[in-house]
């Protein structure tokens, strides 16, 4: 038989920012009850090395920072449940979300952390040879590619690192980016020049992953000059694709305001139907790991009671005191 939450917290996402809400919502008596989702650490569990993080003088690894995360979430008093949330409900109170196990979750309010996944080029050659020589990991997936030439595609702190990462696997990393530029930090810049195994494509894009069918087997890429024009093709076994994330909100489509962009809108002053406590998904260019906004949010749920919530949670009558943006 399914099981059913109720929970007057409800958080989605097991990222830093998910873990740091649940933190700050257990600690202020909330009791949250946080879904982890697929990837148990968000994109911070497939980082290697972790050297921006407050507190740390040595490089540390991203799985062990979400682990430590995760621990401290749990012991202050979050419940932790693996499942994917697949549907949502905010026409009317209290919310209610639905998970791939078939669990029912009912919260007064939700706090959305769900994070970013990796965008792609667009291409249908891509496509086609994704798991085959084509990745958006290589800390996943760079073993597979030991001593052979991979191409990283991107410019800035994801795929310098990716490339960088990939240099104790390959023989040869050829870093293709459409501008003349790195738009990365320039203490990661200084470290790829360094390296005698990478190679940099200036003002060259990927029109076309190359390789064969039977098996699936990537041979090559097909570049482009993006002023010249000219076309060539650089033959590599891999393909790394890192040119930035995009906001994993597809969930909420339709149900909440979103900009152009897939991150949501201002959210109204009085929060009804959308989500009271939730802050706006930001993307940026790096994998900030500091500490997130959404622990306003459980500071908002305290200052904000739903009407239609039982007499114990009832307690204050005023209008909602929204922290400063």
């Amino acid at each position: 038989m399914a099981e059913s939450y109720r929970t007057r917290v409800l958080i989605v996402g097991s990222g830093p920012a998910g873990y740091t809400a649940a933190i700050y919502a257990a600690r202020a008596s909330l009791e949250p009850v946080l879904v982890t989702g697929i990837e148990v650490g968000g994109q911070m569990s497939i980082t290697t090395d972790v050297e921006n993080y407050p507190g740390f003088a040595d490089v540390i690894q991203g799985p062990w920072l979400m682990t430590q995360m995760h621990e401290q979430a749990e012991h202050v008093g979050t419940t932790m449940v693996s499942d994917l949330v697949v549907d949502v409900d905010f026409t009317q109170r209290p919310f209610t979300c639905t998970g791939d196990s078939g669990a029912t979750y009912v919260a007064d309010t939700m706090i959305v952390s769900t994070g970013a996944r990796a965008r792609w080029l667009g291409l249908e050659s891509e496509q086609k040879f994704v798991g085959f020589g084509v990745s958006a990991c290589a800390t996943c997936d760079g073993f597979f590619f030991r001593d052979r030439e991979v191409a990283v595609v991107g410019g800035g702190n994801t795929a310098v690192e990716e490339a960088l990462y990939l240099t104790n696997h390959a023989a040869k990393v050829t870093l293709i980016h459409r501008r003349d530029a790195l738009r990365a930090e320039k203490i990661l810049q200084r470290r790829l020049f360094d390296n005698e195994k990478i190679e940099t494509l200036w003002d060259t894009v990927v029109d076309e992953v190359l390789g064969t069918d039977d098996p699936p087997t990537v041979t090559g890429v097909r570049t482009r000059d993006v002023k010249s024009g000219g076309t060539g093709e650089l033959a590599v076994d891999g393909v790394f694709v890192a040119i930035g994330h995009d906001p994993a909100t597809q969930l909420f489509r339709g149900k909440l305001d979103m900009t152009t962009r897939a991150t949501f809108g201002r959210l109204p002053i009085r929060p009804a139907p959308a989500c009271p406590a939730c802050s706006r998904p930001a993307m940026s260019r790096t994998r900030s790991t500091a500490r997130p906004s959404p622990p306003r949010a459980p500071a908002a749920w305290q200052r904000w009671k739903p009407r239609n919530s039982s007499p114990s949670t009832r307690t204050r009558r005023r209008p909602v005191d929204w922290p400063a943006r």
